[in-house]
């Protein structure tokens, strides 16, 4: 499957951003959707991830409160809503399709899967 995320800009501190991650390819019941993301010189982070088949969700701790993730399957996207953003929040979001639970996607630590092309959250002071 090919995915393609979108929706990244700069935005003030406070604000919020919706990003989204279209799927090209078929996405199984068995798929969790997440997204990660990562700032230069850092470790990929978990944010979030979603199972596909029903709405079992895994949050990092500085996401809860925050972000919500979603999903619409009759358009194989998965959408990202990030609210009261913060300048910590700055990085490259991925979005990736996994096999495995939403918490099994939180621990992934390799680069195996499918994994867009990320997309650029700047949030300014």
């Amino acid at each position: 499957v090919q995915l393609q995320a979108s929706g990244g800009g700069l935005v003030q501190a406070g604000g919020s951003l919706r990003l989204s991650c279209a799927a090209s390819g078929r996405i199984f019941s068995s798929n969790t959707v997440g997204w990660f993301r990562q700032t230069p010189g850092k470790e990929r982070e978990f944010v979030v991830s979603i199972a596909w088949s029903d709405t079992r969700t895994a949050y990092a701790d500085s996401a809860k409160g925050r972000f919500t993730i979603s999903r619409e399957k009759a358009r194989n996207t998965v959408f990202l809503q990030m609210n009261s953003l913060r300048p910590e929040d700055t990085a490259v979001y991925y979005c990736t399709v996994q096999f495995g639970s939403p918490a099994s996607v939180m621990r992934l630590t390799s680069a195996s899967g499918s994994w867009g092309q990320g997309t650029q959250v700047t949030v300014s002071s």
